[in-house]
């Protein structure tokens, strides 16, 4: 049976599926085709349908209630903050770095609208004129700042680690302010698969995919010499490492119980701040 996948080219959804990709594992009769795409073009992708989508797409988890009709989210393959996450950043004033408030109203880098990370900036700041910058190329972001285009950018994946290098200011960890908020991790982003395929497919190929996690846990030092030989913004074994610290570890294996809660909880607030359509629950796969 041929798996058409579609990930992001970041370093954690990598790390997710290297085993699979290298043949590092055994895929029981399954051939895994993996493809990637940035953010928002993974989740306009899985909103289409079932003949043209993939069996298998990373999302946001703020785009899950518009394809709950056609996807269960699995409960393995997560990128889940634990008092962080992705991070409001903008250049010094006059004045020094902006205050959270003197940005609402303001121009903003967002890597999509249809991102967590945006729907969380908007549970936060309110009302920002949101400006669209694809993660792909990571320099692009960056340089709309410098250009003046933004006033400041919201950042996912590694580029909340090399904001620093570009002479950027931390405004706000959106993160850091939802498990202030609500005493939950912060879920950003997961695996979905395809209802169609039947439960008998989503079970093996869910399984198959939780040991391609596995094994690059436990191979972990060699994952991140392959991750730094395909190269990417994060240059060094220390980069790398910090950031699969981050978003490719134990939840990655699992969402546990407080992961799947705060996963509730931002599809709940979502929908009561209008930002999101209201779904009666998550549908996990198994």
């Amino acid at each position: 049976m041929r798996v058409r996948c579609a990930i992001s080219p970041d370093a954690d959804d990598l790390f997710m599926f290297r085993a699979l990709m290298l043949g590092l594992i055994d895929s029981r009769g399954l051939d895994f085709e993996i493809d990637t795409a940035d953010t928002q073009a993974l989740n306009v992708g899985a909103d289409v349908p079932a003949e043209r989508a993939p069996a298998v797409s990373a999302v946001s988890i703020a785009w899950y209630p518009r394809l709950a009709a056609q996807w269960q989210l699995l409960p393995h393959g997560g990128s889940v903050g634990r008092g962080y996450g992705p991070v409001l950043v903008a250049p010094m004033g006059p004045a020094g770095l902006p205050e959270l408030g003197a940005l609402r109203g303001r121009r903003i880098a967002v890597p999509g609208t249809t991102t967590t990370a945006y729907t969380v900036l908007r549970l936060m700041l309110g009302d920002f004129v949101p400006v669209v910058v694809p993660i792909v190329p990571p320099e692009r972001v960056f340089a709309a700042v410098a250009a003046r285009e933004v006033d400041a950018a919201l950042l996912i994946h590694e580029g909340r680690l090399t904001f620093d290098q570009h002479g950027l200011g931390l405004v706000a960890d959106i993160g850091a302010w939802w498990g202030q908020t609500t005493g939950l991790p912060l879920p950003l982003g997961g695996n979905v698969i395809r209802r169609d395929l039947g439960a008998e497919a989503i079970a093996l190929i869910s399984d198959v995919i939780r040991e391609s996690i596995a094994h690059g846990l436990a191979h972990r030092a060699e994952a991140i010499e392959w991750l730094l030989a395909r190269g990417g913004p994060l240059r060094t074994a220390a980069e790398v490492d910090a950031y699969l610290r981050l978003y490719a570890n134990e939840d990655t294996v699992d969402y546990g119980e407080d992961g799947r809660a705060g996963a509730e909880a931002l599809l709940w607030r979502g929908a009561e701040a209008g930002l999101l359509p209201a779904v009666p629950a998550i549908d996990w796969a198994p």
